[in-house]
């Protein structure tokens, strides 16, 4: 390392809301909402509050797939919530939500509305509401459940870990890129390792726990994140890039990267998703035009 400058902790650690760098505004040491707010309802039962980071892309995609296996109860109304605004501190995403980050839904289809948040408890709930793309019990449920939830826990070291640090962090610091750039490259050798003896994550059937994975992890080594496919090497992986090219051609899959889309060619942009038709017809190029 070339850092000649040595941190020190305090013996109490305070927040210091400036050195938050470009996410300074969107986390903070504390819960609760900042402001007054009531989340918007559409018509459908289903209400997702959310953003296309990879943990929102997860659900939609589980969303689109569930719509084209003919799940008409799988209609959703999709609501762009703008996290680097902090919209996700409103009081009614904080009632949806607790913990403040995207996504959240609300399940209005029995007598009293559900909550649900995290994204992996968002796929099983759908899978077990409408009885797809997660086996009922046995080994094979076992068996995604251990991928869903090795997902859920891996993640956060590619994203907060290796991600942050090498994409942006307020500076370059090596350590921090070298501790998790190994530890991420050693998450893609599992999967290369389990793709090289499964045509999915799980087994042979398509399921929420490759939704999970690839939402990070395939869009990863397809290009997609941090700019970082060269210097991770992704190529190395071939069963990890033949299964993210698979998934990437699934027309559901390719919706579903659109939706609470707010970045990216504008033609990619379905900031807000309420009908099947809205992504012929509401996309952001579509939209723009009209507000100049």
């Amino acid at each position: 390392m070339s850092d000649d400058t040595t941190y020190t902790p305090p013996k109490v650690w305070t927040w210091d809301a400036e050195s938050g760098g470009r996410f300074a505004n969107i986390n903070r040491p504390i819960a609760g909402a900042t402001h007054d707010k009531d989340l918007p309802v559409g018509k459908h039962p289903l209400q997702l509050y959310s953003l296309a980071t990879p943990n929102g892309v997860k659900v939609t995609v589980m969303l689109e797939e569930l719509l084209a296996l003919g799940h008409e109860g799988a209609e959703y109304d999709a609501w762009l919530v703008n996290i680097g605004e902090g919209e996700q501190f409103g009081s009614g995403f904080v009632g949806a939500n607790p913990n403040s980050k995207i996504p959240a839904m609300m399940d209005h289809s029995g007598d009293t509305p559900v909550r649900v948040f995290e994204s992996g408890s968002i796929l099983v709930h759908l899978a077990e509401k409408f009885d797809a793309f997660l086996p009922k019990d046995g080994a094979a449920r076992t068996e995604v459940m251990n991928w869903l939830f090795w997902q859920m826990g891996s993640a956060p070291y590619l994203g907060g870990g290796f991600g942050h640090f090498y994409a942006y962090a307020p500076e370059k610091w090596q350590y921090p890129i070298d501790r998790f750039a190994m530890e991420t490259k050693r998450q893609l050798d599992v999967l290369d390792r389990q793709l090289a003896e499964t045509t999915f994550i799980a087994g042979a059937e398509y399921t929420i726990a490759d939704m999970a994975i690839w939402a990070w992890y395939g869009q990863l080594v397809l290009g997609r994140l941090y700019d970082a496919a060269e210097f991770l090497d992704v190529t190395s992986y071939e069963n990890v890039l033949r299964w993210a090219k698979e998934i990437d051609a699934r027309p559901a899959v390719s919706r579903g990267r659109m939706v609470n889309r707010a970045f990216g060619e504008l033609h990619t942009q379905l900031r807000e998703r309420h009908d099947a038709g809205d992504f012929e017809t509401k996309t952001q190029d579509k939209l723009e035009p009209a507000e100049e």
